[in-house]
């Protein structure tokens, strides 16, 4: 039996009658709020062609949007990438069993879900060269600051997934011989992240969208180019912010959509344990050969 559905009750007659309405209720009131929005628009004539005229042409996209969506995706893949793996060390490290792992661990955790990722790219950028003697790029500036927030974030949800599994099979995985290491890597840190993934992929789908924070060190990502730049040069400024937010909802939509196929794959094949991890059974017979 999967945790959902121990997790979740089925909805009766009643219930089911009410989400009905409640559902009906709220695509209404949806529907109502975007027409408002639309009217007010159109009394500012904000739908007027000629302000939408620039994204029609070829040279809005190449020079403006693409170049800044390929910054956006190239700091988010990367900021993604770093944040996992700074999320699953520093995770294991605040479950060591040493304390001079344990404590700092969490200090640096605390720290820096603390402090404003804002506050954070704007100290490496303009704060850190006076440190290290040398220029910080604005790239490394907003991955390094995404790292650094995000994977503090993931440090908690993979540390919280990994509790949340029963500590009988960290003790059967002890019983037959494996080591810690071989526990936390082919027990605790796949299930846990299987059971934390709609909270990783949301921490992800805000670590996409925050590479917009980048404008405050110049950083040409895809608000920078294709908001700022655009609308200072050839297009209108709400036009602008409306059609790289539609690019937004779709990466998102792309990203949450990678993530649930993923989760329907590992729920399809599960995780499996190396033979060489395993023991054999106490109980377990061998039989020779008649001959």
């Amino acid at each position: 039996m999967s945790t959902s559905t121990v997790l979740y009750d089925h909805p009766g007659p009643r219930a089911r009658v009410r989400n009905a309405v409640l559902s009906v209720v709220f695509g209404v009131g949806l529907v109502a709020l975007l027409w408002w929005v639309y009217a007010k628009f159109d009394q500012a004539g904000q739908w007027e062609g000629s302000l939408w005229q620039p994204f029609t042409e070829a040279s809005t996209w190449t020079q403006f949007i693409w170049p800044g969506l390929r910054q956006t995706l190239f700091a988010a893949a990367t900021g993604m990438v770093l944040s996992l793996a700074f999320g699953i060390l520093f995770a294991v490290g605040r479950l060591s069993d040493h304390w001079w792992v344990r404590v700092p661990a969490g200090a640096i955790v605390e720290f820096f879900r603390a402090v404003p990722l804002l506050l954070m790219i704007f100290f490496i950028f303009y704060g850190v060269p006076f440190l290290i003697q040398g220029p910080v790029s604005a790239f490394w500036s907003v991955v390094v600051g995404l790292t650094l927030y995000n994977g503090s974030v993931l440090a908690e949800a993979f540390r919280a997934g990994i509790r949340s599994i029963p500590a009988g099979q960290a003790e059967a995985a002890y019983a037959v011989g494996m080591r810690k290491s071989q526990v936390m890597q082919l027990i605790l840190v796949p299930q846990a992240a299987r059971a934390m993934l709609p909270v990783i992929v949301s921490q992800l789908v805000v670590l996409l969208k925050d590479t917009a924070l980048g404008y405050i060190v110049a950083f040409p990502e895809l608000l920078q180019r294709g908001v700022n730049d655009l609308s200072a040069n050839r297009g209108n400024v709400v036009a602008a912010a409306i059609v790289v937010a539609l690019i937004y909802i779709a990466i998102n939509s792309l990203v949450t959509a990678l993530a649930n196929w993923l989760d329907r794959r590992t729920r399809r094949r599960g995780f499996r344990v190396p033979k060489q991890a395993t023991a054999p059974r106490d109980d377990a017979q061998v039989t020779e050969p008649q001959g």
